[in-house]
């Protein structure tokens, strides 16, 4: 069955570019998809504190590791503790393909690991199936 809700995703990354391209690509997958950003680890958790008041539902979580301030996993793990939040899918989206971070993230909960595409053409199909998964297919205990 065919998920019909809008979707939206809170996209916490540092890279301008990356920032852009991820939201180009899930735009151009459904162009009524909100996108939420935070450009650093501190960011992010002070706009998490504020949700659902703030952000609609169902929200998807797009998290570099990779992040000033907070970094990525520290953001994932108070997410995951967090008794108002932890349902939130969290998907790591990050350049970092060590095996030490990719075990961290799923012992703190993560929904999904995916590494950053060097090519555009497959970061953007990457993206693209991130959000037909997430927000098509996928659903939601909310």
């Amino acid at each position: 069955m065919i998920n019909s809700q809008p979707c939206s995703f809170f996209l916490i990354e540092d890279n301008t570019a990356d920032a852009d391209l991820i939201s180009r690509a899930l735009r151009k997958t459904d162009k009524s998809t909100q996108i939420f950003l935070a450009r650093d680890g501190e960011e992010a958790l002070q706009m998490l504190g504020t949700w659902p008041g703030n952000f609609p539902s169902p929200m998807i979580i797009l998290l570099d590791l990779k992040l000033p301030k907070i970094d990525g996993l520290e953001v994932l793990r108070t997410i995951k503790q967090s008794k108002v939040l932890k349902s939130l899918p969290v998907v790591v989206l990050t350049s970092s393909n060590q095996i030490q971070d990719v075990q961290k993230a799923y012992q703190l909960g993560t929904n999904s690991y995916v590494l950053k595409a060097i090519d555009f053409d497959d970061f953007s199909k990457a993206i693209e199936m991130i959000h037909q998964y997430w927000c098509k297919l996928n659903v939601y205990p909310f």
